[in-house]
């Protein structure tokens, strides 16, 4: 099963990363400046999932990657693969298991900063 994963980036916008049941991210969103935004653009992502489209691009250093898009706005960028065959198992791990992805929201979590003591 795949894992949507809500954060903070950097510019405070929220966005969210789809994870495979590995813990690889497959694709990341767009930023959103409200946390409803983000929240809102998954679920109509899993609504709209049988009109999805996934156009396949290729970088100028090889890399090959897709976007999702729904009713014609870009939703969310796949990482960069290495070749063909890992872009369409991304792809395919999409298929299979988005719609039932569940949810982790990591926007309120306060990580306690360790504090390591020095040795002599």
């Amino acid at each position: 099963m795949g894992t949507f994963v809500l954060s903070i980036k950097e510019n405070g916008d929220y966005k969210y990363t789809y994870n495979n049941r590995r813990g690889k991210t497959i694709i990341t969103s767009i930023g959103f400046k409200d946390k409803i935004d983000c929240l809102e653009s998954i679920v109509l992502l899993k609504r709209g999932f049988e009109t999805l489209s996934f156009p396949k691009f290729k970088t100028s250093s090889g890399k090959f990657f897709f976007r999702v898009i729904l009713d014609g706005n870009v939703h969310c960028a796949s990482r960069k693969f290495t070749t063909v065959l890992r872009m369409e198992k991304g792809i395919n791990d999409i298929m299979k298991y988005f719609t039932s992805g569940e949810i982790l929201d990591f926007t309120e979590c306060v990580f306690p900063e360790i504090q390591f003591e020095d040795e002599e």
